[in-house]
């Protein structure tokens, strides 16, 4: 199973290098479904599908674009699915990654970059 995860992170990320426009939403919230639970009911450590599409999502969002196209989708996820604040503060170092966007409805944008 971990082979076919890597597999599609890495079929993401080719996806991504080969694309000039900025990443779609709909690629950050499929690289971000896998936490939507986690960061809602959770507790602990998240599940390893959430930090693989949150690594595939720290991957293909690397330009400036790419961030801020990233963020408001997040943003506006966010604001509808209401995550718990710790959880999703602490997302990122859980997985052992660094994400370029903040999982917050209260991430300022303009500062993405």
């Amino acid at each position: 199973m971990a082979g076919r995860i890597e597999i599609s992170v890495m079929l993401l990320l080719l996806i991504a290098t080969t694309s000039n426009a900025a990443i779609s939403c709909s690629a950050v919230i499929k690289d971000l479904r896998p936490c939507v639970n986690y960061l809602v009911k959770g507790s602990g450590k998240p599940p390893s599908t959430c930090c693989a599409g949150a690594s595939a999502l720290a991957s293909a969002a690397t330009s400036s674009a790419d961030k801020k196209a990233a963020c408001a989708c997040i943003k506006s996820a966010a604001k509808n699915m209401k995550p718990k604040n710790d959880l999703a503060q602490a997302l990122p170092s859980n997985c052992g990654i660094t994400l370029p966007v903040a999982i917050s409805p209260n991430v300022d944008c303009s500062k993405v970059g």
